[in-house]
């Protein structure tokens, strides 16, 4: 009979115990890590697995498409039902998980908005990959933006306001600090590259509410939420910066929670090398402060990566379940890395660990997960079990019948447009736009009138003169006339 309070990872190869993660210490973190073709994804799934009917929900980026056929019953294989003999699993038996499908690009799933202010500039400009004199301005941006009540809920409100920046840049450099117009350039043009990869769609409402991520079924187990990351991955960046948003905004969103028998969330990142990789300082403190409190929030954070070497040493500090799937040491750099992650275990003297890390075939790995009073247990050479889900994905009639039952699909696929900072800034633009028309036009009235006003003048200067000749011309006519009459002429 499998334990209630823990997650059966599988059997010890020597002495054929059970391997076990508590839920209890599940939010203390973990990490999953492997060379290529050894069984990382199939440990994922069934980590997965374990939570949701545990009732606890699981996130989860599906990089090649693989977990998305855990929303169907597992095909009883023989190697799958060989595998469940040999290490004593009796309860073995096909079972489909509850899954929600999400997808930033909003193909394969329900779309995940979030808007640039809550991005916030830190996250954006890794996005652009901007240096540090244009992420400051970026920051000015932002507290413009916060200053004027502008509203940036998407691309076009962020160009709109960096428009607006440049317009204003003399103005702005008193109050704000100095603004170039080649950094606004800059990340004008980084703009341009994310709309060039549809990222678009990524900014923009109704936004990602934390909590519709956090259902249980009406079976009481918890929602298995994937993420279509084929195309996604694609673009590293975007894909690492996502990942980190999320995890950011479970922090920020969610209440203490103290110990619990569970956790609320288990957070699964693949591909966790990609979170570090040419990563600034100031993101990298940001990741561990996250990874280090968001255990009191009740949330599990499991890093998926090749190699332990892949993730810092202040974070890996941080991840007390460890299972670790064969490596292959051909070269110096390799070995060392070898003989890093068996030291990181606690040690089994019937296990020469760093040998058997190079030895272990597929499906198998190195399990020590924290036992009673958080004590991390000795290594054990560990045969994985078997999923009760389908190995590999599922077909798109089945995705798009998932979809199609989603209890949200309802709130995250129709986009919403609200006012504002684009339309406020249009507005305004074009106030402006007719003041200063109807101020021309007061002006090229009073030039007119003034011009005509002087011409009247010259008209009536001249007619006067002609007077004055004419009334000269005809007194003297009259003058000699009668001269004329007087002298008898």
């Amino acid at each position: 009979m499998l334990k209630t309070d823990a997650i059966y990872l599988g059997s010890s190869t020597h002495k054929n115990e059970p391997q076990y993660l508590q839920l209890k210490y599940a939010n203390r973190h973990g990490l999953v890590a492997g060379a290529t073709g050894t069984g990382k994804t199939v440990t994922l799934q069934n980590l997965a697995e374990g939570f949701v009917n545990a009732g606890v929900p699981v996130f989860m980026a599906d990089v090649k498409g693989d977990l998305s056929g855990m929303c169907e019953n597992g095909q009883m294989e023989d190697f799958l039902v060989k595998r469940a003999e040999l290490i004593g699993l009796d309860e073995y038996a096909p079972q489909a998980m509850p899954v929600v499908f999400w997808d930033l690009y909003g193909d394969q799933g329900h779309p995940i908005r979030t808007t640039i202010t809550e991005m916030g500039p830190i996250l954006l400009a890794r996005l652009l990959d901007l240096n540090n004199t244009q992420e400051g301005i970026l920051n000015i941006v932002f507290t413009l933006a916060e200053d004027e009540k502008l509203p940036l809920l998407d691309l076009k409100d962020l160009r709109a306001l960096l428009v607006n920046v440049s317009d204003r840049a003399a103005e702005l450099s008193a109050e704000y600090g100095n603004v170039s117009k080649a950094s606004v350039g800059a990340i004008q043009r980084g703009l341009l590259s994310l709309e060039a990869q549809g990222v678009d769609n990524f900014f923009g409402e109704p936004a990602l509410n934390i909590s519709d991520m956090m259902r249980t079924s009406l079976d009481g187990r918890g929602i298995a939420n994937i993420l279509a990351a084929d195309k996604l991955i694609q673009s590293p960046k975007l894909y690492s910066t996502f990942l980190l948003w999320l995890l950011a905004e479970l922090f920020e969103e969610l209440p203490e929670a103290g110990d619990s028998d569970k956790p609320k969330l288990v957070f699964f990142f693949d591909e966790a090398h990609l979170l570090f990789k040419d990563a600034p300082k100031a993101l990298l403190e940001k990741v561990e402060q996250v990874v280090r409190l968001i255990r009191s929030k009740g949330v599990g954070v499991y890093f998926i990566t090749q190699t332990p070497s892949d993730v810092p040493e202040s974070v890996l500090a941080q991840l007390a379940n460890k299972i670790q799937h064969g490596l292959r040491a051909f070269t110096p750099k390799a070995q060392k890395t070898v003989r890093a992650a068996a030291q990181s275990f606690r040690k089994n003297p019937d296990l020469d660990t760093e040998t058997v890390i190079t030895e272990l075939g597929i499906g198998e790995a190195l399990v020590s997960t924290l036992e009673k009073k958080a004590i991390p247990s000795m290594v054990q050479q560990t045969m994985i079990r078997p999923p009760v889900s389908k190995l590999g994905p599922c077909s798109p009639e089945k995705r798009a019948a998932v979809r199609g039952a989603s209890p949200v699909g309802a709130m995250y696929d129709t986009a919403v447009d609200r006012e504002s900072a684009y339309e406020i800034l249009k507005k305004k633009r074009a106030e402006a736009a007719e003041i200063a028309a109807n101020e021309n036009q007061t002006i090229l009235g009073t030039a007119k009138k003034k011009k005509t006003s002087k011409r009247m003048g010259y008209v009536e200067t001249a007619v006067k003169q002609v007077l004055r000749t004419l009334s000269s011309s005809i007194g003297r006519e009259i003058v000699k006339i009668v001269l004329k009459s007087i002298r008898g002429r």
